[in-house]
C-alpha cells in the first residue's frame, strides 16, 4: 500500500501540472482553478478506483483519458447552462464550436508549461506569490508541501495563492510567450523564479529537512525546459542551469542518513555525482557564447570550484575574484559574507576578520558562524562566544546541531598567543 501511495504521489507531482497547463491553455489562464479542480478531481478518482482494481497498466495513459472526458463534460454541462438560462447570448456564441479534444502531446505540453511559467512570471503578481504558484501550478506541489517550504500555514498560502490568481485575471494575463523583442527581459524574472525555487529546496528552511531535492530537482527541470525553445535558450539560461548541475552534484554528500547536515569540507568526494559535474561543465561552456556576463555565470564558476575538493592558492584566489565582481554585478549581504570566508580561504583568518567584523549582520547566524571559525586559534573564547550566538539564531535543528559540534570541538585555551 505505501508503495502505490507513492507512486500516485509521484504521478501527481509529475503530471498535475502538466494537465492544469494543457487545460488552462485550452479554456483560458482565468479558468486556472476550474483546471486545478478538473485534474484534483481526476486524481481523486484514481485513487478511488486503484485502490479497488489495482494501478493500469499505462497509469498516466489512464489519467489523461479521465481528465479529457471531466474537461468536455464540463464543456458540454455549461454549453447547456448558457443555452438555456442565458437566451440572449449572440448567435456568433451559440454557434461557437467546441474545443479541440485535449492534447497531451509531449510538445503541446511542453508548449504550455513554458507559456504557464511566463504568465505566472507577470511583473503584477509579487515574487513570493510566483514562488508559491510555480510550486502548485508548474510543480504540482500540494497546499500542505508549499506551507512547509515558507514556514507558514494553509489559511495564508491559499489566501496568498487566491490573490495571484485574482492578479491574473484582473491583468487579463493570457497564456502565451511575450513578444520576441521582450522575450530576454520577461526572462530575466522567470530564471529568477527558478533560482529562488532551487535555493528554497537547496538551503531548506523546514524543521525536519536541510535539503529538499524535490524542489530542486523541479527547478532544474523548468531551466532544461527553456533550454528546448531557441528564444530562451540564452547563455544566462545555460548558466543557471550550469549552477544548478555542480550544486546538486554534491546532494548524496551534503547530507547524512539521518539528515544531518555534513560541511564541504567534511564531506565525502566519492559520493559527488561526476555525471552531473560533467553536465553542468556542458551548461557552462554553453553559457559562454555571448557577450553578458550574468550572477548565474559568475555563481556557476564558484560552483564549480567547489566541485574541486583539494585547497589550492588558484582556486580560493579565483573564488574571491569571482565574488569582487558577483558584489559589483548583484551585492547582497549572503553574497558579501561569503566574500569574506573565500578571502579568508585566500589571505587567512587575520585579513578577513577585519572586513568580516564591519558586515555586522547581527540576525544571520552564518556570520556568526563565520567569525566562530575566524578567531578560532586566535581567540577561542571569542569564537565560543560568536558560535553560541549563531546557535541561539538558528532556525532548525540540523543546523543547531552542526553549530554545537563546532562549539565542542574548539580547544579549551582561551587565546593562542
Amino acid at each position: 500500500m505505501d508503495s502505490e501511495y507513492e507512486s500516485l504521489k509521484h504521478l501527481f507531482q509529475h503530471e498535475f501540472s502538466k494537465m492544469v497547463a494543457v487545460i488552462s491553455k485550452q479554456f483560458g489562464l482565468q479558468h486556472i482553478e476550474l483546471a486545478e479542480d478538473l485534474v484534483s478531481e481526476t486524481f481523486m478518482l484514481a485513487t478511488e478506483t486503484w485502490g479497488l482494481k489495482g494501478m493500469p497498466e499505462n497509469p498516466t495513459a489512464w489519467l489523461y483519458a479521465v481528465a479529457k472526458q471531466k474537461a468536455l463534460y464540463h464543456f458540454r454541462r455549461n454549453k447547456i447552462f448558457e443555452k438555456k438560462i442565458v437566451p440572449e447570448l449572440s448567435i456568433t456564441q451559440e454557434s461557437k464550436e467546441e474545443p479541440e479534444e485535449l492534447n497531451f502531446s509531449k510538445e503541446n505540453i511542453r508548449d504550455s508549461q513554458l507559456q504557464m511559467l511566463f504568465a505566472i512570471c507577470t511583473p503584477a503578481i509579487a515574487s513570493e506569490a510566483q514562488i508559491g504558484l510555480a510550486l502548485r501550478i508548474l510543480c504540482g506541489f500540494g497546499i500542505d508541501e508549499i506551507a512547509e517550504s515558507f514556514l507558514s500555514n494553509k489559511e495564508t498560502i491559499n489566501k496568498r495563492l487566491f490573490r495571484a490568481k485574482e492578479k491574473l485575471r484582473e491583468e487579463k494575463v493570457t497564456m502565451e510567450l511575450p513578444p520576441e523583442g521582450e522575450i530576454p527581459n520577461r526572462l530575466d524574472t522567470v530564471l529568477h523564479i527558478i533560482y529562488l525555487l532551487f535555493t528554497e529546496g537547496y538551503y531548506s528552511k523546514t524543521q525536519d529537512q536541510i535539503l529538499r531535492k524535490d524542489l530542486c530537482v523541479e527547478a532544474m527541470r523548468l531551466g532544461i525546459m527553456l533550454t528546448e525553445y531557441t528564444l530562451t535558450n540564452l547563455p544566462k539560461t545555460n548558466a543557471l542551469l550550469a549552477l544548478m548541475c555542480f550544486h546538486a552534484s554534491r546532494f548524496s554528500a551534503r547530507q547524512t542518513d539521518e539528515n544531518s547536515l555534513v560541511l564541504y569540507e567534511q564531506q565525502d568526494e566519492t559520493l559527488w555525482d561526476i555525471a552531473l559535474i560533467n553536465q553542468g561543465m556542458h551548461f557552462l561552456n554553453l553559457s559562454a557564447q555571448g557577450d553578458e556576463v550574468s550572477a548565474y555565470h559568475l555563481e556557476a564558476r564558484i560552483a564549480y570550484w567547489h566541485c574541486m575538493k583539494e585547497d589550492t592558492a588558484e582556486k580560493w584566489e579565483d573564488i574571491l575574484q569571482l565574488y569582487d565582481q558577483l558584489l559589483l554585478v548583484n551585492y547582497s549581504p549572503s553574497v558579501a559574507l561569503n566574500r569574506t570566508f573565500a578571502l579568508y580561504k585566500a589571505k587567512g583568518a587575520q585579513a578577513a576578520l577585519a572586513e568580516a567584523e564591519q558586515l555586522n549582520l547581527e540576525t544571520n547566524h552564518f556570520y556568526f558562524i563565520l567569525l566562530g571559525e575566524l578567531y578560532k586559534n586566535i581567540d577561542n573564547e571569542k569564537a565560543r562566544l560568536h558560535l553560541q550566538k549563531a546557535y541561539s539564531l538558528a532556525k532548525t535543528a540540523t543546523e543547531k546541531q552542526g553549530i554545537e559540534e563546532k562549539i565542542n570541538n574548539l580547544p579549551i585555551n582561551k587565546a593562542v598567543n
